[in-house]
């Protein structure tokens, strides 16, 4: 007989969000679109397509971390499943919530991807891509001093993920226009026959 432990549920963003709002009451996926749009969560939490939260609640379900509770029926409306947390569900809420907290290797941002074969471009065309970017998130900052700033007298506790993204925002973008004045000077440039030269002097050979 096999003794293999069952492996854990797959960690997810968005189910981490759902879990912790049915730890606090049961609800129909509208409630929950709802609360992430009023706090904020779609700015931390990818629910860009409308389905994504229908997605990872079905998921939930199939997991055992989630379970319909009753369908209400409404005669001007829709009818609105209602989802309740299971045991197993709030178990894995915290313990996602508690991996989450330390796991500093478990993202692999496409940018980070980007930045690492950013000499297959032109240094003009990187630095001018890289200046569009940091407009990009010089909007995103204003947005997010518009938000604590707006919240007077919300706690900190409920404003925490806007702190850390205006520290993160804060760094890339001073990162980025030191990359790209760099760039503009001549300090950081390259072209095919300087990249060929380090590739053939760094890259291990098929002997190795």
């Amino acid at each position: 007989m096999s003794t293999r432990q069952p492996k854990p549920p797959r960690r997810s963003s968005l189910g981490l969000v759902v879990l912790w709002y049915l730890v606090d009451e049961p609800m129909h996926v509208y409630r929950m679109q709802k609360l992430i749009e009023a706090q904020g969560k779609h700015r931390v939490v990818n629910v860009k397509s409308p389905a994504s939260l229908y997605q990872t609640v079905k998921r939930l379900e199939r997991l055992g971390l989630v379970e319909v509770q009753e369908t209400v029926r409404g005669s001007s409306q829709p009818d609105r499943t209602v989802y309740a947390i299971t045991d197993a569900g709030r178990l894995a809420a915290r313990e996602w919530l508690r991996e989450m907290l330390v796991d500093t290797g478990s993202d692999y941002p496409e940018f980070l991807t980007a930045i690492s074969v950013v000499f297959a471009l032109a240094p003009g065309e990187a630095r001018e891509l890289l200046e569009e970017r940091g407009a990009q998130l010089a909007a995103e900052l204003a947005d997010i001093e518009d938000q604590l700033g707006g919240n007077p007298g919300l706690p900190r506790l409920f404003l925490l993920e806007e702190e850390y993204r205006r520290v993160v925002i804060q760094a890339e973008l001073a990162w980025m226009r030191t990359v790209c004045a760099d760039i503009a000077g001549g300090r950081l440039t390259w072209d095919y026959e300087w990249i060929r030269h380090v590739a053939e002097t760094f890259n291990p050979t098929t002997e190795d």
